[in-house]
Order: structure tokens, then sequence, then C-alpha cells
């Protein structure tokens, strides 16, 4: 499923780089969200 431009992010959890659990949905209304996902040093992307 792609989201189209201006519709909401579908909600998801990620481990943070500390261990914590962090879900999209904790900002959601409290700050802009920015994601870029940087490909690991030893892969081929």
């Amino acid at each position: 499923m792609t989201p189209k431009v201006g519709q909401i992010a579908p909600d998801f959890t990620l481990e943070s780089h500390l261990g914590h659990r962090v879900s999209l949905s904790d900002y959601r209304g409290k700050n802009n969200v920015v994601l870029a996902f940087f490909p690991l040093a030893w892969t081929p992307v």
C-alpha cells in the first residue's frame, strides 16, 4: 500500500537507537515528522 500525497501515513512502531519502542502515532498532532531511510554501509543499495 503506497500512501498518496496529502494522505495520513499509516501508524507503525519501530525500536529507537536507545531500545525504546516509538510509534508514529505518538507524534500525531504534536510535531512535524520527517522520515529518512539510510541504507547500511555494507548494503549494495
